[in-house]
């Protein structure tokens, strides 16, 4: 088996780390912070950006798969340095390039997304979201790497426990049967991606060469609005789904003067107040895989936040 470079050890970068190590790939893992020893894998503490440093990291490597994300609020000024830095080492080490988008680059859209749509995104995140692929795609007409990206729309599932709209504010909150506030309209049709799905999308795009060469989705079950996802949560946990009610216009304008995450938020407001439909099919009419069963997904998570507050398993 090969070795593989995943660059971020958040959720993301864990998991998909894990699944590589479990398919008996080496394995190793680079950030800035201190990270617990995992069977099977190397972990190396150092800056991304520090080109150096990660390519001589990626020495050897038949991938390099970015799952690092700068602060939210600072995108358009960390991001171009994180991504040159994580090219120059693919392109370096002869890796193919694996990077872990999302769905910002679009901007709003009318119906479902699909990968041939172009990248009109015009606030900072979306178009710095855009100029990060297309500096990689450009460097791969050329020749210069191999690249694809994963694009998922907001995930959950087991490890994730921030940063999500269905992640740590959300998950306490219900098990505990409190009234849960959601940023627009919790009936608008919403994707989820599973967590456990990006990872294994990531690893697949690293070894299939038809892969290579532009984006994917990454397999995603058929939407549902915020207000049913949080009712299905709910029933796999055995508690009465909680009141869930939108977050006043005018609180969040509030709260956005001193939280720099908030100020941000309204660039992908209509993430939220209107549709938001991830059609994933290319990747699995490609490879054959779909998403993890919505059951399944379900399950796994409430199983798994049921621990990590100190509750029993639900019978």
């Amino acid at each position: 088996m090969s070795l593989h470079l995943v660059v971020g050890n958040g959720p993301a970068g864990a998991a998909t780390a894990e699944l590589l190590a479990g398919q008996g790939h080496q394995v190793r893992v680079v950030s800035r912070s201190d990270q617990q020893p995992r069977a099977g894998i190397e972990h190396v503490k150092l800056d991304a950006t520090d080109t150096a440093a990660l390519t001589a990291a990626a020495a050897g490597a038949a991938a390099v798969i970015n799952c690092a994300c700068p602060p939210y609020h600072r995108w358009p000024q960390e991001w171009p340095a994180l991504a040159s830095s994580v090219l120059a080492a693919a392109e370096a080490s002869g890796a193919v390039l694996v990077t872990l988008g999302n769905l910002y680059a679009y901007g709003p859209v009318d119906g479902a997304l699909t990968e041939d749509l172009p990248l009109a995104a015009t606030g900072p995140k979306g178009s710095t979201r855009a100029a990060v692929w297309a500096q990689a795609w450009e460097a791969h007409q050329r020749g210069r790497v191999r690249m694809t990206e994963a694009r998922p729309s907001d995930f959950f599932g087991p490890g994730v426990t921030d940063g999500g709209h269905l992640a740590g504010r959300v998950m306490p909150q219900l098990l505990q049967g409190k009234t849960i506030r959601v940023m627009g309209n919790p009936d608008a049709p919403h994707s989820w991606t599973y967590l456990p799905d990006v990872a294994r999308t990531l690893a697949r795009l690293a070894q299939e060469e038809q892969a290579w060469g532009r984006a994917w989705h990454v397999p995603t079950a058929p939407a549902l609005s915020t207000r049913a996802m949080i009712g299905e949560l709910a029933a796999r946990a055995g508690v009465t789904a909680p009141a869930v009610r939108p977050v006043p216009a005018a609180v969040l304008r509030a709260a956005s003067v001193t939280s720099p995450l908030l100020r941000e938020l309204r660039e992908v407001r209509y993430q939220f107040d209107r549709p938001f439909v991830v059609d994933s099919s290319a990747y699995s009419a490609r490879f054959g895989e779909g998403p993890t069963p919505p059951d399944d997904q379900i399950q796994t998570t409430v199983a798994w936040w049921r621990q990590r507050v100190g509750l029993p398993t639900a019978g």
